[in-house]
């Protein structure tokens, strides 16, 4: 079945066409229900946001690097006391099917380690603190 809808992005509605492919198509049998002839639709804005890498890690001033996405710890590559240069990988992430390294913004040494291999981390939780 053919729906027409209606989606607002960023403040800009725009009119949408989509095939439900789990409901049978009753248009034929229903001329009535026949969707309208399509129509031109705008063209989506671009991405006017800037990106970052989740993997350059972004200390806060206490020195906790926190996580930049949510998604499961598969490797602490670091320990509680040792020194680490800038760009060093300290965890990877995996979110979805994609490892993610995060990498530590300056150098330092390893203060307290707050994920373990399995754990599932959401955005903004500290994974770990560098001094």
């Amino acid at each position: 079945m053919i729906r027409h809808l209606r989606i607002t992005v960023d403040g800009t509605p725009y009119d949408v066409t989509v095939e439900d492919l789990d409901t049978p198509d009753l248009t034929a049998a229903s001329p009535a229900l026949a969707p309208p002839a399509p129509r031109a639709l705008p063209a989506a804005p671009a991405a006017s946001l800037p990106r970052t890498s989740p993997s350059a890690g972004m200390a806060t001033g206490d020195g906790v690097i926190p996580c930049p996405l949510a998604g499961t710890v598969v490797s602490v590559e670091v320990a509680v006391g040792q020194s680490v240069a800038a760009g060093d990988v300290l965890v990877v992430l995996e979110a979805m099917k994609m490892n993610t390294p995060i990498s530590a913004p300056r150098a330092g040494t390893v203060h307290s380690l707050a994920v373990s291999v399995g754990q599932t981390v959401t955005e903004g939780q500290p994974l770990l603190t560098l001094s």
